[in-house]
């Protein structure tokens, strides 16, 4: 098992007055000052030094016969250019140019110079007068880098590789006269945050296992793009993106420069039949979670079905098999920042966070619960493992119940009996799970009884279904419903005034927060958020979807031979969740999905064998806590 410690403690400076610049600049320069057990805001942020470098990459992504320059923007202390030496913050985003970062779309700014006047988001009004560095890069092919948009392949992960390893020394970069830069005036100690492709991009460097990444904070990012592209081997429906999509949003080059790169990505995911392939492995980063060995502090939403929470689920595994230190987060919201539904706790944590693992202050975050979960709006908890220690998986059996009604969930042994359902490739997802009790051709319902006791599931559930269906393919989608009325975080579509959104379960305010340090051109203010709830009828807790002719792997496809009786085993996303007492756990099965994945137009009919379906669910206290 891998040792992991902490960096060394730095030595704590007293002469503030020279900090301050109100003393004569001393011989030794000024390092961090500590009270409380967290880095002091005693560094100016006005007068810091602002600049960009662009760093070799080992790696000539657009083919021009050269390696890639990747534009790096940095904002460091002034007093690291008398000497000082300090740790780095640092994000790498294809969103500073197309799109923007945070609830607010910030963008790079440059002021006539070219050197930069702007940096997106907080960290840098935040942790720049506490005595760290922060950069900025552009993803490769987008913005001011070289390269092209490759979707979190090697371009883009050696691209951003490069920038820590510049930090410590051992990779080139230029100023934008040709001159050669070097960062002298860092430790060498990296952490590595973002959110969604910011964090695919942090989980893929610390899979290559650099040198110098002592810490990463992934914030709904995916741990594989297949995963992220295809459920069960099928295909993502739109209007969710494609590869090339992808790379339309986001390039930053002539579109003759990276041609090749985005037919490579229209052609090679290999939509036609949703199968793993290189252009996927290549792509997995779970494959090499054995060479991360950066400390983690894993943030993601139950509800982000932008970036399903499969990616947590499988990333946070991986790193426990390695033995990673790591922390985790888990909130009822969708896609979206800590930043903006926990700042307060968030921002504390983060502060704590990043001065334990790049400074070496004894704060003893380590020692506190590993995981904080909200179960409820607002309502969050910490517990000392995830998935919970104490969860025991419990088979529950699909049963006929009466004739006219839905069917029967229980612990318990159920008769011989089958249910029929025909494939609806154009039923929306709300009739799948509405009027549950109500038998339709179109899914088949399996309910509860009343809950006596709250029961809580921590991980994930596997739905295994044994049936015979009547033609070569056909499409499988799983959903564990919580029935009972309640008030939830409401995701989604939604529509307001009349007109659909989106919503990842959050509403901005009119009120603003402040953090950090502010120049003219850069403040620290944002506007502030609540959770967007309301009381509806039911949740949907947790989906899963299959392609039946991948049920037996997700690289080759295999028809079914109509009429034969075959297993096919559906895992859904993880979650941890409790359905109160009062309510009915629901397990809902139908056939083509079309919100999410593409549909199978064969419209099969597909028959269960329910002595031999069920769903096995983490539960919290075992077969005891379920109650039925």
């Amino acid at each position: 098992m891998r040792r992991w410690t902490a960096p060394a403690v730095v030595a704590v400076v007293t002469s503030l007055a020279t900090l301050l610049g109100t003393a004569p600049v001393a011989a030794t320069p000024p390092g961090p000052a500590v009270r409380s057990g967290v880095t002091q805001p005693i560094f100016s942020y006005a007068d810091a030094i602002r600049e960009t470098v662009y760093v070799e990459s080992s790696v000539d992504g657009d083919r021009d016969g050269r390696p890639d320059r990747i534009a790096a923007d940095v904002i460091r202390p002034r007093a690291t250019a008398l000497g000082l030496r300090v740790p780095v913050i640092f994000e790498s985003s294809p969103y500073y140019a197309c799109c923007g970062r945070g609830n607010e779309n910030e963008k790079k700014q440059a002021v006539t110079d070219g050197d930069p006047s702007f940096f997106p988001l907080y960290y840098d009004n935040y942790f720049v007068p506490r005595g760290y560095a922060v950069v900025l890069a552009d993803l490769s092919g987008t913005r001011a880098s070289e390269g092209c948009v490759d979707l979190g392949g090697p371009n883009e992960i050696q691209g951003a590789k490069a920038v820590v390893d510049w930090l410590n020394g051992r990779a080139p970069a230029y100023r934008n006269d040709g001159s050669a830069v070097t960062a002298t005036w860092s430790t060498g100690r990296v952490g590595m945050i973002g959110k969604s492709w910011d964090a695919g991009t942090v989980n893929g460097v610390a899979a290559t296992g650099v040198a110098g990444l002592r810490t990463i904070v992934p914030i709904g990012g995916p741990a594989s793009w297949y995963d992220y592209h295809r459920d069960g081997g099928l295909p993502i429906q739109p209007p969710w993106p494609r590869p090339a999509q992808m790379f339309d949003q986001v390039n930053g080059r002539p579109a003759e420069t990276c041609a090749d790169s985005r037919a490579v990505l229209e052609t090679a995911p290999d939509d036609a039949t949703g199968n793993y392939n290189s252009f996927w492995a290549a792509r997995d980063y779970l494959r090499n979670a054995d060479r991360v060995r950066a400390s983690v502090l894993l943030v993601h939403g139950l509800n982000d079905w932008n970036v399903d929470p499969e990616h947590v689920g499988a990333w946070w595994d991986a790193l426990g098999r390695n033995a990673v230190p790591r922390k985790l987060w888990l909130s009822q919201v969708g896609h979206a920042e800590p930043f903006d539904f926990r700042r307060e706790q968030w921002m504390s944590t983060l502060h704590r966070w990043f001065d334990f693992w790049l400074y070496g202050i004894p704060n003893r975050i380590m020692s506190e619960p590993v995981a904080d979960i909200e179960h409820a709006p607002g309502q969050w908890s910490q517990h000392r493992s995830w998935p919970d220690r104490r969860a025991t998986p419990v088979t529950v059996r699909l049963g006929s119940g009466a004739p006219d009604v839905s069917g029967v969930l229980t612990s318990g042994p159920v008769d011989a009996a089958t249910r029929t359902f025909t494939d609806d490739p154009a039923q929306r997802e709300a009739a799948m799970v509405e009027n549950e009790q109500t038998v339709t051709p179109g899914r088949l319902a399996f309910l509860s009884p009343v809950l006596t006791r709250p029961v809580r599931i921590s991980g994930t559930s596997y739905t295994r279904l044994t049936a015979r269906v009547n033609d070569t393919d056909t499409n499988f989608a799983v959903k564990l419903v919580d029935y009972g009325t309640a008030t939830r975080v409401v995701t989604g579509l939604v529509f307001d005034n009349g007109v659909p959104a989106w919503s990842e379960g959050l509403v901005t305010l009119d009120t603003e927060s402040c953090w950090g340090a502010s120049t003219p051109a850069d403040e620290p203010c944002y506007r502030e958020t609540a959770e967007r709830t309301a009381a509806t009828p039911y949740d949907i807790v947790t989906r899963g979807w299959l392609d039946a002719k991948n049920r037996e792997s997700l690289l080759v496809e295999s028809p079914l031979t109509p009429g034969q009786t075959y297993d096919f085993t559906v895992p859904l996303q993880v979650d941890d969740h409790v359905f109160p007492a009062g309510h009915r756990i629901g397990v809902v099965v139908a056939g083509s999905d079309p919100f999410w994945t593409r549909p199978d137009t064969n419209r099969a009919q597909v028959t269960l064998d329910l002595q031999s379906s069920s769903i096995r669910l983490p539960v919290v206290g075992g077969v005891a806590s379920l109650g039925f």
